[in-house]
């Protein structure tokens, strides 16, 4: 199982519950996806708290959620009652149980949790998923010019770093750090229509950390 059980326990204890949608993702879909109909299936990776959740449901479209944590998971299902079969716990690195394909599938930093083999794995699934010419978004995927690539200890691979003592991966399992070229060989079966590097650099009170992500859009062709 690839999947970090650390997130878990994150949602135990209630840390990490992002309940806003991302406006970067919101960009994305909104710009680069659809045409939304009622027909037009939508799977999330990792849906987390569902922050997400909200605005698909304004789309009016058909979304489904995998998520590792059976904790978090239960509790989306009490929040958002009309998506309870919609909504799976389970390793989206080794199955993606639902039945039929999809028109989108994307994910905000979710795979980046996951070593490079446990990523290739969950692509695979991925692209037999997709419809053809259906597109997979990736949000917030951690570059390696992030400064805290540099931290940690080694993971499973060159890309993968863990057992993080403090910043933003404290506690959190596995982070996984691209470069371009990597994102090209992950996504070697999709075309890429948008990649984005974003790098964000603190001037005050975080010792001048650089927070550097991509963002991206491909298409199974």
């Amino acid at each position: 199982m690839t999947f970090s059980t650390e997130w878990n326990d994150a949602y135990k204890n209630n840390t990490n519950l992002s309940i806003w949608p991302w406006a970067d993702l919101i960009h994305f879909v909104k710009r680069y996806s659809g045409p939304f109909t009622k027909e037009f299936r939508v799977l999330e990776l990792g849906c987390g708290a569902g922050a997400n959740i909200p605005f698909f449901n304004s789309l009016n479209v058909e979304y489904f959620g995998i998520e590792g944590s059976t904790i978090i998971v239960e509790n989306l299902k009490e929040k958002f009652p009309h998506l309870k079969n919609n909504l799976i716990a389970c390793d989206f690195t080794k199955t993606i149980p639902f039945s039929g394909k999809f028109d989108l599938i994307l994910d905000r930093s979710s795979l980046a949790h996951n070593p490079t083999l446990g990523i290739e794995s969950c692509l695979n699934l991925v692209y037999d998923k997709l419809n053809t010419n259906g597109k997979y978004i990736g949000i917030d995927w951690f570059s390696t010019s992030h400064s805290e690539y540099v931290k940690g200890e080694d993971g499973d691979d060159i890309f993968t770093r863990k057992n993080y003592l403090d910043g933003q991966f404290k506690n959190l399992g596995n982070a996984h750090f691209s470069n371009q070229s990597h994102l090209e060989d992950l996504f070697k079966n999709f075309k890429f229509l948008v990649l984005e590097e974003k790098i964000i650099k603190s001037k005050l009170f975080e010792n001048n950390q650089i927070r550097a992500t991509w963002n991206f859009i491909t298409e199974k062709i």
